[in-house]
């Protein structure tokens, strides 16, 4: 999980929150907004977690939206253990680096928004392009989109998760890089 900046046409700032899982390379979400405190990133992850269940990590920067009072309130009263990668290491936080670097050149500069509304419509559409029709080589030539599809359906968000968590928010993704490697090995 990252955050990354781009402009709208005006010259407005757009914060982007990108959430992406390591083991699948699954876009789980790319918010966009003009500013995104510490509650609004807190209403991010519980939106997301009512719908995919809690991750058991979470790995970030340590920028103060992800230390600040109300990340670390979110992650204590959720059970989420915060796992901070080393300032000026960002190779241990590889794969959001990669994504971010693909969806600047892929998408961010191939197009100039106009508005927050016409970013936040052409970023949802690349980010579901990205991972709903792309093979992942480190899938073993699956889709990581069908790859969750596949994996059984996420325990309630208040409940304790059956089965390894994610590392990333929201995705039980072991276990989904798991069944994607066992049913690419017996094609």
């Amino acid at each position: 999980m990252d955050f990354f900046f781009d402009r709208v046409a005006s010259g407005r700032t757009l914060k982007l929150l990108v959430i992406v899982d390591d083991a699948t390379h699954e876009s789980v979400s790319i918010a966009v907004e003009h500013s995104m405190g510490g509650n609004q990133l807190t209403r991010v992850f519980d939106e997301i977690c009512s719908k995919r269940g809690r991750p058991a990590i979470i790995r970030t920067d340590s920028g103060q939206e992800f230390t600040g009072k109300a990340m670390l309130t979110w992650a204590h009263r959720n059970a989420v253990t915060l796992r901070l990668i080393e300032r000026g290491k960002p190779n241990q936080h590889a794969y959001v680096e990669s994504f971010n670097g693909m969806l600047r050149d892929e998408c961010l500069n191939e197009h100039g928004f106009t508005s927050l509304t016409h970013a936040r419509t052409v970023i949802e559409d690349w980010r579901r392009e990205y991972h709903e029709e792309r093979p992942k080589k480190s899938l073993g030539g699956f889709i990581a989109w069908r790859g969750r599809q596949a994996s059984a359906a996420p325990a309630a968000p208040d409940a304790p998760a059956s089965g390894p968590r994610s590392e990333i928010p929201c995705l039980p993704s072991a276990r989904v890089a798991a069944d994607a490697t066992a049913a690419s090995r017996s094609h």
